[in-house]
């Protein structure tokens, strides 16, 4: 703490919100001022070497385990740091935003671990960015509570003990947060203001609960990233005077290049590592974007077509299992992002017994936790891992030494029989615009077609529909896929959208926005890298 004192940082552009001082304090905002000048140079060299590193995939159409880093996948004596007690056991995880209402509810849910959702799940809106934090700090002090104005229903916290054990995801490498700027003017690095505000306020505070600030790392590409964040820890850490390796980070493996580095990535991290994830849509989303020109055998089925049984799958999530395990980490497994019918039972009966055959596979291959998105499928995913696991916390003494996976297995896309099919398209287009229209309104986790939706969803579906039209794929009923075609379908879920909620609902919301913008990010010949780049110029708060 030797460097001198850094300028505050400037509000920029943004309504004054309830409370906000308690989170924007200029304390809190030296923090964050003093990540950003330290680190954001690094930040924006790592951004430059994506592109530089996509236009060799663009070069070269395959993608290899690092020659450079040979020995260190090689060397058998490095582990992650031990788990804290408080994320030994993370069998079941639930997912969401950190509005008020989910904060409850999440940390009551009976999970094991909340991620507590700064990134796809959380439209970056001020108000979200800002009362997002002071949610969490208000649950820590156990000053929180929410009635429910439409229904009267009120919620508040169990006990100490039956609550989850919140692992924090803020915004990834690529985005800023264009209300908070330096000096010159410079915009602050979304994932600085996420980590710096909740890390500052909360680290001690986590620690007198006897857990600690625990962290989730998204949208990582290379082990050189995940050194940065290993770099920014150490920083922090001192900064606010804890110990060495109390921050942990659970680092998300749903890039297809991370997939080549993840022995790496743990090894970066490895004083504050606690595991691996292994998703699914923004997974896929990036073997389009990075294979997006390689010809035929990159071109995926519908998304739904695409399950974690698919042979590339397959060896991604046991390749990612059999790395944790060795180094001495959690591997968390995917998504079940059904959301169950208040109306229809067989509906969910049907839908239950997916998301059980799901997680039974995921905890019989290894997995020592997983994901759900809804309350009422932890018990489902509970159950799955009970019976595997017993009671133990985890399984990482299972090594999985049979799983040996090829550097050309993980991105054999053509294994797949499934071709894209006109029912995809249309998915893909309602979904996305439906899904854009809410992240528009400040909601980025949104049911549709009783599916949890997050940013990623919208990703995965604009780039099938770029693919598609690029590759002139031929769909089973005849027709090609163009962009008249894909306008022609949007144009008609528009009206069908307008018929389905009224004119007067149509009118209040950003369906015409969302269209266009779906579009745009789908029909351009220049491929934009995230959707949410120039979604976010068009975010009003």
């Amino acid at each position: 703490m030797s460097a001198p004192a850094p300028s505050p940082l400037a509000i920029v552009d943004a309504e004054p919100l309830p409370r906000q001082e308690e989170v924007l304090t200029d304390a809190a905002l030296a923090f964050v001022a003093e990540l950003h000048r330290r680190f954001t140079p690094r930040r924006d060299e790592l951004l430059a070497r994506r592109a530089e590193r996509r236009a060799e995939i663009a070069r070269t159409a395959t993608l290899d385990f690092l020659p450079e880093t040979a020995a260190i996948r090689a060397d058998d004596s490095w582990k992650v740091a031990p788990a804290p007690a408080a994320l030994n056991d993370r069998r079941v995880e639930i997912t969401g935003p950190t509005d008020r209402k989910m904060t409850i509810n999440a940390l009551n849910s009976g999970a094991k671990v909340w991620l507590a959702d700064f990134e796809d799940a959380s439209a970056p809106t001020w108000e979200n960015v800002v009362l997002g934090q002071l949610n969490l700090i208000d649950a820590y002090t156990r000053n929180i509570d929410f009635t429910d104005e439409r229904t009267g229903k009120s919620y508040a916290l169990r006990p100490d003990e039956e609550l989850a054990t919140v692992v924090m995801r803020p915004r990834g490498w690529h985005l800023d947060e264009r209300h908070l700027a330096d000096t010159g003017g410079r915009a602050v690095p979304g994932a600085f203001v996420d980590f710096g505000l909740y890390f500052f306020h909360n680290a001690q505070r986590l620690l007198d609960l006897g857990k600690g600030p625990y962290f989730y790392l998204p949208k990582t590409e290379s082990h050189l990233e995940a050194r940065l964040w290993n770099d920014v820890f150490v920083f922090a850490q001192d900064y606010v005077g804890i110990p060495q390796g109390t921050i942990r980070a659970t680092v998300l493996i749903e890039t297809i290049t991370a997939a080549y580095e993840m022995e790496e990535i743990l090894y970066e991290l490895r004083d504050h590592a606690s595991g691996l994830n292994a998703g699914r849509w923004d997974y896929l989303f990036s073997i389009v974007k990075n294979f997006r020109d390689g010809g035929p055998e990159f071109v995926l089925p519908d998304r739904n077509a695409v399950t974690m049984t698919a042979p590339f799958m397959r060896a991604y999530t046991e390749l990612l299992v059999r790395t944790c395990h060795r180094r001495g980490a959690h591997a968390i497994g995917g998504m079940a992002a059904f959301i169950p019918s208040r109306k229809d039972p067989e509906v969910n009966k049907v839908a239950f017994e997916k998301v059980r055959a799901d997680k039974d596979r995921e905890a019989n291959d290894g997995f020592d936790g997983s994901w759900v998105a809804h309350p009422d499928l932890v018990p489902i995913a509970m159950e799955s891992f009970d019976r595997v696991l017993g009671d133990k916390p985890n399984q990482k003494d299972r090594l999985r030494e049979d799983v040996h996976v090829e550097a050309a297995d993980l991105i054999a896309i053509g294994s797949l029989d499934a071709k894209p099919t006109y029912a995809g398209l249309v998915n893909a287009v309602q979904v996305g615009i439906r899904y854009i229209e809410a992240w528009l309104r400040g909601l980025g986790a949104v049911a549709i077609f009783n599916l949890m939706e997050d940013a990623a969803t919208a990703e995965i579906s604009r780039s099938q529909i770029w693919q598609w039209i690029n590759a002139g794929v031929e769909f089973e009923n005849g027709d090609r896929a163009t962009p008249e075609l894909a306008r022609k379908v949007a144009a008609e879920e528009l009206d069908a959208i307008r018929e389905e909620i009224g004119e007067e609902a149509f009118a209040a919301g950003h369906w015409q926005e969302a269209h266009d913008l779906l579009l745009r990010v789908a029909l351009d010949e220049d491929y934009a890298d995230f959707l949410t780049l120039p979604a976010y110029q068009q975010l009003r708060d």
